[in-house]
């Protein structure tokens, strides 16, 4: 077993025990423009060296690719890697325009088979409905995934941007281990009813984009900087005046790292991790990364504790932030209760 840097908590009550931080690999296969694979397979291994133990993916990401390029590292670290993967959003390669939402049981059937077939694994320790269809009734959709927890296929069940309704009738008809929504110091809608519901149930929280996709981290200041092929020019926030408008909001962030003498990135992930306290929850961000670099800049982020004069300068952040977090919100629903 590798030495582990990062503190370990229990996603759920009776969930898997994972490092404080996890990984995001989506960046890895897609989305975020070309990338390093050598340098991405360096910063799993990195990560794991860490004390990273919860890496995640999606059958979405690079059409299944992402679970593909993965698959390899996670085999070779299969008690020691928690692998967490999603489905629900169905698209198609041959016509890139096609997105849709599938919650029925025999897609969830047939999705599992697609997964553990590319990861190249027999079980899945995390597998998530990655977006809601309300047209589908939940206790059909959790029935089919608790099935494939009887059937060995799958160790525990999470949820990702549901409403706080959706995780409690879900939990009542199998535990659920963990939620997982976009939070950040821009991103706070879950605060309204998901955080505090999954505290009462015991359900962890796993914030995806904790780094708000890196404009917390100061690397781009607009999305006209980004390449052609990077999804997030096409997100309203990155964009014209409200990317001009949000990146004004960094300075108290700014203030703060330069007194403590750390990054933008770490402030803003320690500021996630301390929603634990705050909520009386288990939150393990998954902060997206290629870079080993970044991945050790990140980690050291788990133990940075900010002062409540600290904290108090990132409140009002959120409130002020310009643009929706997707062009289309449809599909994500956390805020309408």
């Amino acid at each position: 077993m590798t030495d582990t840097t990062l503190p370990t908590v229990q996603l759920g009550t009776d969930g898997p025990l994972v490092g404080v931080q996890g990984l995001g690999c989506m960046g890895m296969s897609e989305f975020y423009g070309p990338t390093d694979t050598d340098e991405a397979l360096a910063t799993l291994g990195a990560a794991l060296e860490a004390g990273v133990t919860l890496f995640d993916t999606a059958d979405m990401y690079g059409f299944g690719r992402n679970e593909e390029f993965i698959g390899p590292f996670v085999r070779a670290h299969r008690d020691q890697v928690v692998l967490a993967t999603k489905f629900a959003i169905e698209r198609r390669e041959d016509d890139p325009t096609h997105r849709a939402v599938r919650n029925d049981a025999a897609y969830i059937r047939s999705a599992v088979e697609g997964s553990l077939r590319r990861l190249g694994v027999d079980h899945i320790d995390l597998y998530y409905m990655h977006r809601r269809n309300p047209e589908v009734p939940l206790a059909e959709s959790i029935g089919a995934m608790a099935e494939l927890v009887q059937a060995g296929k799958v160790r525990h069940l999470g949820l990702s941007e549901v409403t706080a309704a959706e995780l409690r009738e879900a939990h009542a008809v199998h535990p659920i281990a963990a939620v997982q929504s976009e939070w950040s110091v821009f991103t706070r809608d879950v605060e309204a009813s998901v955080a505090p519901v999954a505290a009462e149930l015991g359900v962890g929280f796993v914030p995806y984009s904790p780094l708000g996709r890196g404009f917390l981290t100061g690397s781009f200041q607009a999305a006209e900087q980004l390449g052609a092929d990077d999804f997030r020019r096409m997100q309203p926030r990155f964009t014209g005046d409200n990317a001009a408008a949000n990146g004004e909001l960094l300075a108290p962030l700014r203030e703060i790292a330069e007194a403590r003498g750390v990054t933008l990135a770490q402030v803003a992930l320690a500021w996630v991790q301390q929603r634990a306290e705050v909520y009386g929850l288990t939150v393990v961000p998954i902060p997206g990364t290629r870079k080993r670099s970044r991945l050790a800049e990140n980690a050291a982020a788990a133990t940075l504790k900010l002062t409540a004069a600290e904290l108090a300068l990132v409140e009002p952040i959120a409130g002020k932030v310009d643009g929706a977090r997707y062009a289309d919100m449809s599909s994500t629903h956390v805020g309408r209760e």
